[in-house]
This record gives C-alpha cells, sequence and structure tokens, in this order.
C-alpha cells in the first residue's frame, strides 16, 4: 500500500454557538491519502482495499484515542475518492474491515459505526458522521466532524478519515431513543 501522507485533526470544543460555555469536547480524526490501485478502470474484486482500511485502520485509530482528553464515547469514519475513482472504492475503505480496530480501540462498539463516502477533487471537505459507540439511538451524540485535506484527493487517490470523540454535542437538548409519534 502506498501512503502519501497521514493527517491528525484536533478539535476542541469550549462553548456552544451562542458562546454558552461547556465541559471541552475533543475531537480527533485520522487521516490518510492513499494511492487507488483501481483508478479508472473497473474491477470486480475489491478485497485488497478491505485489507488496506483494516490495516490504516489499525495503523492510526489508536493514536487518535490517545489524543482524547477523556474516553472515547462516539466515532465515525468517511472516505473520499479522487475523481478517477468509484463510489466503491470508498466503500470498499470503510466497509468491512475498517471497523474492528476501530471499535477495539475505543474498548467497544456496540453500535454500527456511522460512515460517508463521495467522489470530489483535492481540497474538498466530507462532512464525518459521530454517533455513540454503543447506544446507536444516543440523539445527543449524532454529530458531524468536518475534514479535508488541501492537496488530496488527487484524481488516483483515495482520502481515509476516521473520528473519536470524547462527547456529544455541547449542550444537547434532544433527548435519546425514538421519539414516538
Amino acid at each position: 500500500m502506498q501512503v502519501r501522507k497521514t493527517m491528525m485533526i484536533i478539535e476542541t470544543i469550549e462553548t456552544d454557538g451562542f458562546g454558552k460555555a461547556c465541559d471541552p469536547i475533543t475531537r480527533v480524526a485520522a487521516l490518510a491519502v492513499i494511492q487507488n490501485p483501481f483508478a479508472g478502470r473497473y474491477v470486480e474484486d475489491l478485497s485488497s482495499l478491505f485489507d488496506r482500511g483494516g490495516q490504516l485502520g489499525e495503523r492510526l485509530i489508536g493514536d487518535a484515542v490517545d489524543m482524547l482528553s477523556r474516553p472515547p464515547v462516539s466515532y465515525g469514519k468517511a472516505a473520499i475518492v479522487g475523481v478517477s475513482g468509484d463510489l466503491e472504492h470508498g466503500g470498499a475503505m470503510i466497509h468491512p474491515k475498517l471497523g474492528k480496530p476501530m471499535r477495539s480501540a475505543v474498548g467497544g462498539g456496540k453500535a454500527l459505526i456511522p460512515s460517508n463516502a463521495k467522489i470530489a477533487g483535492a481540497g474538498v471537505p466530507i462532512d464525518l458522521p459521530l454517533g455513540h459507540k454503543d447506544e446507536a439511538w444516543s440523539f445527543d451524540h449524532f454529530d458531524t466532524m468536518t475534514v479535508m485535506v488541501a492537496d488530496a484527493p488527487r484524481p488516483e487517490e483515495i482520502v481515509l478519515c476516521m473520528a473519536v470523540s470524547d462527547g456529544a454535542r455541547p449542550h444537547p437538548r434532544v433527548g435519546s431513543g425514538p421519539i414516538k409519534d
């Protein structure tokens, strides 16, 4: 696997959107820019991308968790595929082998890991969805971390993104659990 670069983005939220102070919430995103071996061509067997996603998860997610101020409670994953690739290339990176190292690093993971993938050019942001690691219906933890790499993905690259957070949104007021109509 050819990795061009990796990045760690640390975001600390200290107030809500109205300036009301909150306990600091730390979010960390780990990103890797890799060469897409299938750019420009249709390939039926994408299993080597499954493996690459798992390997990058093992390599990066532990460092992201270590950068949190408190234990992780939320996680998410995403991929940006360069314009010579296919959306399935991003899906293959984030499913099915990336989840195992992420769950191991956060010490749980009963809930599905929220995910997103898209085709885009260099410097385009992606909304990396976050959700509680164990409680899929914790609305307070439904969140997004927007990330980007200024010079990636190039047409024949994929940007793999993983994020962890040690808190919910600041001052959540939506509640948890399904709402009955």
